[in-house]
Formats: C-alpha cells, sequence, structure tokens
C-alpha cells in the first residue's frame, strides 16, 4: 500500500517565491498525513500563464522544488518552463523523497494558441519509474484526453498516471440545446476515470482551483472510480494506491490483452480524415 495525496489551489501569475511557498505548505500537509507523494497542478510555480511566464527560471525552480520533497521527506510531481536548443517546454518531473528529480516529461499535447505560441511539443514517451513498488508514469493536463497517451503508458507496465493539469473553466458552449453543449468539467468528471477504467491505472489529476479554472481534481482507482475528488477551491486530495488492485482490476476488464492491434492503421493525418466519406 501507498498513501498519494492531489494539490488543487490557486497561484498567483509570476509569484514564484509565493507559489512555491504553497506547495511547501501542502506538502508538510501531505506528509503529516502519510503520503509518500504529493502532485501538483500544471505550472502552478509560476502560475498558469503560457505567454507571460515562459521564460521564466526553471532550472532554479526545480531546485526549489527538489528541496521542498527533501525537505518535508515527500516525493513531488511539480511542473516548470524547461529552456532547451530546441525550444521552450512545459515539462513535470518527479522528484524523490530525497529530493533528487527522477524523470523529466516534456507536454506532448499543447493546448490551444497561447501554449502553441509560447512552448513546443515534446516528443518522446514518458519514462516509467519505479517508486515504492509501483511504476510511475507523468503526463500533463492535455495529454490525458488522447487515449493514445494513456494506452501507451498502460502497455508499457504504468500503474499510475500523474498529471498535472490546468483546465480552465468553459460553462456550457456549443449547441443550441443543454443535450449538445460542452463543458471542460467534463474532462474530471468523465474522461479521467474512463482513462483509469479502460487502462486498469491509478491516475492522480491536479488542477487550479476556481475561478478560472474547473478545479475538481480527481484520485481515481482503475476501475474507474473516484477515491478522492475536490470541488472548485482550495483542497488536498489523499488516497491509499495498491498495486495488486491493478493487477486485480486488469483481470476483471482485460481490454489490454483483448485490445486487436492488427486491426487498427497508424493515426491518419486530418488531411487524410478530410477524404473519408
Amino acid at each position: 500500500m501507498f498513501t498519494m495525496a492531489v494539490l488543487q489551489s490557486a497561484a498567483r501569475i509570476n509569484a514564484v517565491t509565493e507559489n512555491l511557498e504553497r506547495i511547501a505548505m501542502f506538502a508538510q500537509r501531505a506528509a503529516g498525513g502519510g503520503a509518500g507523494l504529493l502532485v501538483t497542478p500544471e505550472l502552478f510555480t509560476t502560475g498558469y500563464a503560457p505567454g507571460l511566464v515562459k521564460h521564466s527560471d526553471g532550472e532554479a525552480i526545480r531546485a526549489e522544488l527538489g528541496r521542498i520533497a527533501r525537505q518535508q521527506g515527500i516525493a513531488l510531481v511539480g511542473s516548470s518552463v524547461e529552456a532547451a536548443s530546441s525550444g521552450l517546454y512545459i515539462c513535470a518531473s518527479l522528484f524523490d523523497d530525497q529530493g533528487v528529480e527522477r524523470t523529466r516529461y516534456r507536454k506532448a499535447h499543447l493546448f490551444g494558441p497561447d501554449e502553441k505560441a509560447a512552448f513546443t511539443p515534446g516528443n518522446a514517451l514518458p519514462e516509467l519509474v519505479p517508486y515504492r513498488g509501483l511504476a510511475l508514469a507523468l503526463g500533463l493536463c492535455y495529454d490525458i484526453e488522447f487515449p493514445e497517451y494513456a494506452r501507451s503508458a498502460a502497455v508499457r507496465g504504468a500503474d499510475v498516471l500523474c498529471i498535472p493539469t490546468a483546465v480552465p473553466t468553459t460553462g456550457d458552449v456549443g449547441g443550441a440545446t443543454p443535450g449538445l453543449t460542452y463543458n471542460a468539467e467534463r474532462i474530471s468528471t468523465m474522461m479521467v476515470p474512463v482513462r483509469a477504467l479502460e487502462n486498469g491505472v491509478y491516475i492522480a489529476y491536479a488542477n487550479h482551483s476556481a475561478p478560472g479554472f474547473t478545479g475538481l481534481s480527481c484520485i481515481v482507482s482503475p476501475y474507474g472510480t473516484f477515491l478522492d475528488a475536490a470541488g472548485g477551491g482550495d483542497d488536498l486530495l489523499i488516497a491509499e494506491i495498491d498495486e495488486a488492485e491493478v493487477r486485480r482490476a486488469r483481470k476483471i476488464n482485460t481490454y489490454l490483452d483483448c485490445v486487436r492491434t492488427d486491426l487498427y492503421s497508424p493515426q491518419r493525418s486530418p488531411a487524410a480524415l478530410s477524404q473519408l466519406p
């Protein structure tokens, strides 16, 4: 058994010291509650504003996240900007309880014009990191909305997906009638549980709090059930994670064993899809 925590809170834009202090406070609370890992929201250290934070000092921020993990004796998933010769990336890092950065993942699916104008998409699958008997994989926000991301991690052996996210509120948009509208709240309430169920994985999904963001952070079991879930405000979610339940869930729902990969062609481009009847 392993206890995991998820932070939901509000960050101020470019108030890095204040935001890091908030993470440290919640890390202390999580560790005091018996949690061995805390997952924090996407770009929480800088506040989520792609165009305004893209040149933040990600290296210094990651050093501070490692210090918090070491000081509080808890593993920590935090998000920052990575500057490389190939571009600027939104990244997520896993620090162990000694403050060592065990892996860093670059967001593959950038959301909306602001992210696409400020950042470069990553082109690598997340590494699987063994930690406390579990195989952990990182993702960021929009990544989890693509079934290919979660499935690729699951078939490689992931037990837990740690997803820092920043989902803005949309209200009901789209169709003219209530039954034909979209609301971003469904990512947390519908899509994340389905990703967990169809892949037999735990998902720790950490969002910013309202207003402006949907909140609704959650920890979901490999059966697609909520182990803990937030509303709109600040919250610290805590749930027990059991590797045996991953194996048990996959015996009940045998999607990974039964999927017919021989039937599916490589992903078609939007241009090819437009030619379909």
